[in-house]
């Protein structure tokens, strides 16, 4: 009887565990902590300090977990409305919204601290306004309001890439600025092509997306527009900042001719949602890879390699 009641108890644990770790919303922040990770390699020159990069890690995975649980209190009755969401731990009163809100905050503290004692104030204050951009500006302002709302709100997603970079210089240069742009017009066309794919929901809840607002022809030509700017983007970092390489800017130019043209059969097919699903599952393997190339060209062993070849291109030419 006595193991009985131990192995409930631990199962119920583990299910309030898994309920908080349900609120931060865990799919979205490995996407936000390999911008980070992009951006700290290149400002580092591709020699992280090791200590560094876990706590500049962990403090923006908290910052984004606060952030999520916040907007998860915030939108908890319209959640409750759409199927898709009616599950999570608030709408279905698994948690109490004062108990998520002491999580958050708990959860902002700690980032706060990790990043301002182990890396630098700066870092520290940038993941804070993150947590604040999204809930004010995005979740508060903007969501239920305008159809710019992920377009301005994008800007949240996009301040990890600043952490990153100010946690390794303690500064915020042109590079670091640009790659949060690149972020910040990516951001449109990987979430609007979701939004195609659920309008339906969003339309259900009164959410002013932009394919519930202005329908699918505006919006996946929307799509487009941003889509060819954010590829454009991308190219600044080879010239004329001249911070990333050949690595960098030969994948870019495979993703973005990816990206581009997954956008126009889009554009060409406005009502198929399968190539809304594939645009949006494109986008998000086409931000990891893009970040991924940005810390495999800063490598010193890349540069080696790089100027090895060279060199001997150079013989046999000669």
């Amino acid at each position: 009887m006595i193991e009985t009641n131990v192995s409930r108890h631990h199962q119920t644990f583990l299910q309030v565990i898994q309920s908080y770790y349900q609120l931060t919303k865990p799919r979205i922040i490995p996407l936000l902590l390999i911008t980070t990770a992009g951006s700290m390699w290149i400002a580092a020159k591709g020699e992280v300090n090791p200590l560094l990069l876990l706590v500049t890690l962990t403090g923006g995975t908290l910052a984004a977990a606060s952030a999520q649980t916040i907007n998860c209190v915030y939108d908890r009755d319209i959640d409750y409305d759409m199927e898709r969401t009616r599950h999570r731990p608030l709408p279905s009163g698994r948690i109490q919204s004062r108990d998520a809100l002491i999580f958050a905050s708990a959860l902002a503290v700690v980032s706060f601290t990790l990043l301002s004692v182990f890396a630098n104030l700066l870092a520290a204050l940038l993941a804070m306004s993150g947590i604040v951009f999204y809930v004010l500006i995005y979740t508060h302002l903007l969501k239920r309001h305008s159809t710019q709302n992920i377009v301005i709100g994008g800007a949240a997603g996009a301040i990890p890439a600043l952490v990153g970079w100010a946690a390794v210089t303690g500064t915020l240069s042109w590079a670091a600025w640009l790659i949060f742009a690149i972020v910040f017009l990516w951001t449109p066309p990987h979430f609007w092509s979701l939004a195609l794919m659920i309008r339906d929901d969003y339309a259900k809840v009164g959410v002013p997306m932009l394919p519930v607002v202005e329908g699918t022809t505006v919006t996946v030509r929307q799509i487009w527009i941003y889509t060819l700017i954010t590829v454009a983007a991308t190219f600044l970092l080879v010239y004329p900042l001249q911070v990333s390489g050949i690595v960098y800017g030969t994948v870019a130019l495979w993703l973005g001719g990816l990206f581009t043209y997954k956008a126009w059969q889009l554009l060409q097919n406005p009502e198929d949602r399968n190539l809304a699903k594939g645009l949006f599952l494109f986008s998000i393997s086409y931000m990891m890879l893009l970040c991924l190339a940005m810390v495999v060209d800063s490598l010193p062993i890349t540069h080696h390699v790089i100027d090895v070849v060279v060199d001997k291109v150079h013989l046999l030419v000669g």
